[in-house]
């Protein structure tokens, strides 16, 4: 069978490798759709904290079932699904007070063991999530919906509250969507204005803040809570930088969620955090609830995420996927690569 594999910073190629083998307790899947995370894309520009090479990516899947044994939990051949992509260890004491999705030894599919993003995978039964009826491009954005949703439900938004989405990628602006669907007012910032423009259009958020200086962007978060701050400032880029800014644009006695992932330190006045009584919340992954709630939620048409697709191509097509979107991740969103139709 055909597979992707990122065999070094900017270097993908489209090569064969066997067939994999079912385990008992395992389903044979046909890979339907694939998202280009923005891990993916950092393990392509050798930006990404967890990246490892040579690496088959992706994690954002759907996928068909083609051979599985009977189970508790419904699931047939045939069916359109999608997938939990964190193994967790089930040993250490994360796993032990059944937070598994900070797992101590984690590995993410297409970040610290192969991704989906080839012909066929075989996937541990508990992994797998009826689809519900929803399509096969749907399903495959589920998982990046999960990692915002995740991040949001950490900060127990309010209804009412002011919230803030540093970055316009993916994760951002469906973060944005979570939060709007929790009743809050929402502004999202990047550098790129063209995806604030989108994302405020596409999902009704309240406005935007265009991060082309340290200036502009205080003099328009002081303007929109008049001076006050943000409620919920929400990190979903992974730079020092960006992190720093939600700090800053933080009210007294807020909250702050990271959900991006680097590699560099972040030097800043610590004190800050006393000084302002912040509630600093990291957000890693997300848990079966989250997946299972969110499939719920946009077959009840309560979140339209395909608006979040700007770019699809053919499997055929994958290593000018990654450069194109690598060079033109301003104006890019969310890229998909359709790998087969089902049967």
């Amino acid at each position: 069978m055909k597979a992707i594999r990122i065999n070094e910073p900017g270097n993908v190629e489209l090569f064969d490798m066997p067939m994999p083998v079912r385990k008992p307790g395992e389903a044979l899947l046909k890979i339907l759709y694939g998202g280009i995370c923005g891990s993916d894309l950092g393990t392509y520009r050798g930006t990404f904290a967890y990246a490892g090479y040579p690496r088959i990516p992706g994690h954002e899947f759907s996928a068909q079932i083609v051979e599985i044994d009977a189970n508790d939990r419904g699931l047939e051949k045939g069916m359109i699904v999608t997938c939990n992509p964190y193994f967790n260890c089930g040993t250490c004491y994360s796993c032990e007070r059944g937070l598994v999705n900070c797992c101590e030894h984690n590995e993410t599919m297409g970040a610290q063991r192969d991704g989906a993003f080839r012909e066929y995978i075989t996937m541990p039964v508990e992994r797998i999530y009826d689809g519900q009826g929803l399509s096969p491009r749907q399903l495959a954005l589920i998982e990046p919906f999960c990692i915002s949703y995740h991040g949001v439900s950490r900060a127990n938004i309010q209804p009412g509250e002011k919230v803030l989405i540093v970055g316009a990628g993916t994760i951002g602006v469906l973060a944005a969507a979570a939060a709007r669907a929790a009743g809050a007012e929402v502004y999202i910032s990047d550098i790129a204005d063209k995806k604030l423009d989108y994302a405020v259009e596409k999902f009704g958020l309240a406005g935007k803040i265009l991060n082309d200086s340290p200036e502009h962007f205080h003099e328009a978060v002081a303007k929109i809570t008049n001076g006050n701050g943000f409620d919920v400032t929400i990190e979903a880029v992974g730079l020092p930088a960006t992190f720093l800014l939600c700090i800053d644009a933080a009210a007294f006695g807020a909250r702050v969620v990271q959900i991006g992932v680097g590699k560099k330190n972040a030097d800043f006045d610590f004190t800050l955090l006393q000084k302002k009584e912040l509630n600093v919340y990291g957000s890693r992954n997300a848990l079966q609830k989250d997946f299972l709630a969110l499939i719920d939620l946009v077959k009840a048409g309560k979140a339209n995420i395909e608006c979040v697709v700007t770019n699809e191509y053919e499997f055929a097509d994958a290593p000018k996927a990654f450069q194109e979107f690598s060079e033109q991740a301003a104006s890019m969103l969310k890229v998909v690569i359709h790998f087969a139709d089902p049967e």
